[in-house]
């Protein structure tokens, strides 16, 4: 039952009925304070016991409460220790001021936000052009028929390969925000995804036509695709203070088997490309008298190789540590 209190000048009335030693009873009691309070107490009952908090009518200090009771000294505060308080609070805020008044005011916020959100929004709409466009070829073309299946494999770069060069293009000025600090990406990890697509794209693909038609192509395209139609709408949601749970798990997690696959449909369309420089000599460096030496191209693609396979590790412990930072367990705040 919910006890009866009630104030009258400074004096608290208590009447309730509880359960002590000698069974149910009512209980009650007064309580006379030094000066008068403020009429309407707040009431919190629990389990174990009853909180009535009383305010005074004016705030100052008083010589004494009443007898029969124990301060609480979690709550408990002296003139000497409020007035500290107040003084640190003082201090804290006055510092906080001091500190927003030392950051300037970017007055070009606004329209960075507004081409962040329009980059990766023009992005998002490309990588979807891509995604979809593969996707309902690859049904249309492959609903059991195996020599459809596989023209559509082969047509993937004539196709789609327009979309894919501004995309990948554009996508060079994510460099160069991580390089001025508009974003807060590492520049290390971007150059190398950024500059690696773009080698694979143009040059082993884009300058070989006899690479334009292998089946690797359409892995290598959707498995790029796929990575972005997560990572750029999240980039942009985030740009304007919006998150969706579900796209941040699909923006950290997609990768997993996603990234692997796609640095592996890279590493087979170099492999097959080096029989093809070898053969040409395209992009092959001969060295002048007295060396006489030349450079073979595929010789730097076997090299390339294996730096492939450490950005693709190094990428990957990037994302991973990313991936535990935003789905990770929070930590609890001490209070």
């Amino acid at each position: 039952q919910h006890p009866d209190i009630s104030i009258t000048g400074n004096v608290l009335h208590f009447k309730a009925q509880g359960h002590g030693a000698k069974g149910d009873n009512i209980y009650e009691f007064q309580i006379e304070f030094l000066e008068p309070v403020e009429p309407k107490p707040v009431c919190r009952v629990t389990q174990r016991q009853l909180n009535i908090t009383v305010q005074k009518k004016e705030s100052s200090w008083w010589e004494r409460l009443t007898i029969f009771l124990a301060p609480d000294f979690d709550r408990w505060l002296d003139e000497s220790d409020a007035e500290m308080e107040l003084k640190e609070k003082e201090e804290e805020k006055i510092n906080k001021m001091k500190i927003e008044s030392r950051v300037p005011k970017d007055p070009f916020r606004h329209l960075k936000k507004g081409y962040l959100v329009m980059y990766n929004l023009v992005q998002f709409l490309g990588f979807s052009w891509i995604f979809v466009n593969m996707t309902v070829r690859l049904f249309i073309l492959g609903t059991g028929k195996s020599r459809a299946l596989f023209y559509s494999f082969s047509d993937t770069f004539h196709s789609i390969s327009e979309m894919m060069y501004f995309c990948e293009t554009l996508a060079i000025m994510e460099v160069v925000n991580a390089l001025i600090g508009l974003v807060r990406s590492p520049l290390l990890p971007t150059v190398m995804q950024i500059l690696g697509r773009n080698f694979v794209l143009f040059v082993i693909l884009g300058s070989l036509e006899e690479m334009q038609s292998k089946p690797v192509v359409f892995f290598i395209f959707y498995s790029w695709s796929i990575i972005e139609l997560f990572r750029y709408p999240y980039y942009m949601l985030s740009c304007i203070g919006i998150e969706w749970k579900l796209l941040t798990w699909l923006r950290y997690t997609a990768w997993i088997p996603l990234y692997p696959l796609g640095g592996l449909a890279e590493a087979v369309s170099i492999i097959q490309s080096i029989p093809i420089f070898s053969e040409t000599g395209k992009f092959s460096l001969g060295l002048p008298n007295p060396l006489n030496v030349t450079i073979q191209f595929s010789f730097l693609l076997q090299i390339y190789l294996i730096v492939l396979f450490l950005g693709v590790f190094m990428n990957f412990r990037h994302l991973y540590k990313q991936r535990k930072q935003h789905l990770g367990p929070k930590k609890r705040k001490m209070k």
